[in-house]
This record gives C-alpha cells, structure tokens and sequence, in this order.
C-alpha cells in the first residue's frame, strides 16, 4: 500500500540509513517510492541478510508509528528482495535507485520486478495481492 507520503519520506529513508549504519553496514543511498523502498548498502559480513533486515523493518515500523509521521497504522509487508550487485554495476544501481520517481512514471514497479524476475530465470512470479 502506499503509506510512505512524501511529507514523511526522507524521515523514513534517513532513518533507515541510520538503522543499517549501527548494524555495520555501509550505505550507498536509500529512496524509494510510496509502495517500496531501496537500499543499497554494504553487508556486515557478521550479520546475516534476514537478520539485518528484521532489525531495519521492526525499528523503522516503530518509528514511523510512535512518531506518528502517517495517520495509518504502518508495518511493511511481509518479506522482502535482496539483489547482489556485482563492483562494476553498483554506480548503475545507485544512479537507478536515485531516479526512483522519474523511473516509474514509465514503468510500475509490480511490471518491472515481474519482468526483472522472468529474466534472470524465475518463473510464475506474483506478487502477494495477486
């Protein structure tokens, strides 16, 4: 659902940073849309992914709701993408995650993980309100 309103968008995105800064990561850039956020960071090699991101989804659903950024009740959904990024293709990744807006004025993101997925081999992809 799209519960990320632009009035409280950099609040969330700085936090996460911030969030995945303490856990040992480091951090490219995070933006995202009113549905989906990306993150593009360096994993703690102590900490698996699953770990890391519990920790960012709990603490970041705490803080949006007990500082009230939305009228909503917040809590993302349930499990989460994670990607490798091969050195050579992270300014790409960065420049595609920072131009979040412009990109999905042409293409949905539900279209784009879809076809993303089909190309690298997944098949019967759906998304959770299918």
């Amino acid at each position: 659902m799209p519960l990320i309103h632009p009035r409280m968008e950099q609040k969330l995105f700085n936090f996460l940073k911030e969030e995945l800064k303490k856990l040992g990561c480091m951090v490219s850039i995070v933006n995202g849309m009113p549905d989906h956020v990306h993150c593009l960071f360096g994993i703690n090699a102590q900490k698996s992914i699953t770990d890391i991101m519990k920790q960012i989804k709990g603490s970041s659903s705490h803080f949006v709701n007990s500082n009230n950024l939305i009228p909503e009740k917040f809590i993302w959904q349930r499990g989460f993408g994670v990607f490798g990024v091969s050195h050579s293709a992270v300014d790409n990744v960065y420049h595609y995650i920072r131009n979040q807006k412009q990109h999905h004025q042409k293409r949905s993101f539900e279209k784009e993980y879809i076809k993303f997925m089909e190309l690298h081999g997944f098949e019967d992809v759906k998304l959770d309100d299918e």
